[in-house]
């Protein structure tokens, strides 16, 4: 299964977009990719069991790093279909990726 997916590949429609930086880092920011829900990846266990096992599920952090690849670990363990935004919400935005206000 794959972990990443490029930026300049990522379609948003069909996906269920999950925003994993952690609480400091997201409340830092102003901006978020559109129609991604907040999970606080501190309380994974929490809200896990809740995702759809039908539908891919994507997910960034700020950068792509040690976050992303450790919810990404967890819920393929799961069975789920995760992939994580390679370079997280900074490389989306580089790669002329629209962001939203954070709601």
């Amino acid at each position: 299964m794959e972990r990443t997916i490029k930026p300049q590949d990522l379609q948003l429609a069909g996906k269920h977009l999950i925003d994993v930086r952690r609480a400091a880092d997201r409340d830092a920011s102003t901006e978020q990719i559109p129609g991604a829900a907040w999970h606080d990846p501190e309380k994974l266990a929490d809200w896990a069991a809740s995702l759809p096992k039908d539908k891919e599920i994507v997910l960034y952090c700020v950068r792509g790093g040690s976050v992303s690849n450790g919810v990404v670990d967890a819920l393929q363990a799961k069975g789920l279909n995760a992939r994580f935004i390679e370079g997280g919400i900074e490389g989306w935005k580089a790669a002329s990726g629209v962001v939203a206000p954070r709601t």
